[in-house]
């Protein structure tokens, strides 16, 4: 696992490290998912989530107040109640409070069952979990899917954001969603921010929580350090 921070900008501190899936040789996470089949996806996602939590607290997450936000594949969860026993025994032995979790789901995986996948999300959150949409505005679904599923969080994808400081309409789009998370008491976090202009449009436009190579490259096995914006 690599982790990158989800930055709170109004305090510089990490609000969140995500945990991203690498290969032995450094390899993509794009290049280790296409390799996921019906069989071996149950047991990839299961020890995804053991890797994040050993790798974080060996990183030193519990020396910090930040959360952990783990990438979960819904399609390879067969009961909510069954298959988080690994998780939450493994957080009780490295002693990471579960509330410090969040749960990530892609819309860049289809969803092969809707209802299915709210219970996941209802059982999680009943768990103490935090649950997020990740790549929001991108794959199978955008606006829909958050009709259907009101998570603790929504990420931004980072296909929305290039020249946002210099674009009406993407800005508009942006600004469109951040308002209909607000009315839905959902956070938005926006992920990929790669210049100074991305920033200060999000930061114009009130998202607090951000994620990108402007402020941490991801560090495998290790928590690293943010490069904070000057001015």
């Amino acid at each position: 696992m690599a982790f990158q921070p989800i930055v709170d900008i109004e305090t510089g501190l990490p609000f969140a490290y995500e945990a991203l899936v690498r290969g032995i040789d450094g390899e993509s996470a794009d290049n280790i998912l296409c390799r996921l089949t019906p069989e071996n996806r149950y047991a990839f996602d299961q020890q995804c989530r053991v890797v994040a939590i050993e790798g974080a607290v060996a990183a030193g997450i519990l020396t910090t107040n930040a959360r952990l936000s783990i990438n979960f594949l819904p399609n390879a969860v067969y009961s909510p109640a069954a298959c988080i026993q690994l998780t939450l025994a493994t957080a009780q032995k490295t002693g990471l409070p579960t509330d410090r979790l969040i749960f990530e789901f892609t819309e860049n995986e289809k969803m092969d069952d809707t209802d299915h996948v709210q219970g996941i999300i209802d059982h999680y959150r009943q768990s103490g979990f935090g649950t997020a949409i990740d790549d929001f505005g991108a794959g199978h679904a955008g606006l829909s899917l958050l009709a259907k599923f009101q998570t603790d969080y929504i990420k931004l994808d980072m296909g929305l954001l290039p020249a946002l400081d210099t674009s009406l309409p993407r800005r508009l789009v942006v600004k469109g969603v951040i308002d209909i998370a607000a009315a839905l008491d959902i956070t938005v976090v926006a992920e990929g921010i790669e210049t100074i202009g991305e920033y200060r449009a999000l930061q114009t436009m009130g998202v607090r929580y951000m994620q990108g190579f402007l402020l941490a490259q991801p560090g495998l096995r290790t928590l690293p350090a943010i490069t904070w914006p000057l001015g």
